[in-house]
């Protein structure tokens, strides 16, 4: 376990890269209230490839941007998960890279429409481990916003 003194302080919402879907920066809220990471998807399709579990989406990483980056990825799960409103919705779940600062780390992501909601995705308790501490009167302490020379790249 981690010491108090050694846990990295992140703001309740940070620039991550997810490099693993072609993502190099999304506004994350970290949410503690949430058990998994979520991501906005605003198609999803299931399929099979080589008796494997697949699902193809699309994701636009920012709020305000017509661009988008259509992304397929093996299925790691799927499972029940409520929302803050107690709505149940049975989804899609992937594992993949997530970037925060210098720290790099597999996460469980779990795949949903959040185009009415304020961030395209939640960073969820699992996923900060023990490492990591949340100060909700700050923002962006560790993760850093796009270059002016960024753009989507795709998967790789």
């Amino acid at each position: 376990m981690t010491t108090e003194s050694e846990r990295i302080v992140l703001g309740w919402r940070e620039w991550v890269t997810l490099p693993d879907l072609g993502i190099p920066s999304i506004k994350a809220k970290v949410d503690t209230g949430a058990r998994t990471s979520a991501l906005h998807t605003f198609f999803l399709e299931p399929f099979h490839r080589r008796g494997a579990a697949m699902v193809r989406f699309g994701i636009h990483p920012f709020q305000e941007g017509v661009e988008a980056v259509e992304v397929t990825a093996t299925v790691a799960d799927r499972r029940w998960v409520s929302d803050s409103g107690g709505h149940r919705e049975y989804r899609f779940v992937i594992e993949t890279t997530l970037v925060l600062g210098g720290y790099t780390w597999p996460v469980e992501m779990t795949l949903t429409n959040r185009e009415t909601m304020t961030f395209r995705m939640l960073l969820g308790r699992t996923a900060l481990q023990d490492g990591f501490v949340v100060d909700p009167g700050a923002s962006y302490l560790v993760g850093h916003p796009p270059g002016p020379d960024a753009s989507l790249k795709g998967p790789r």
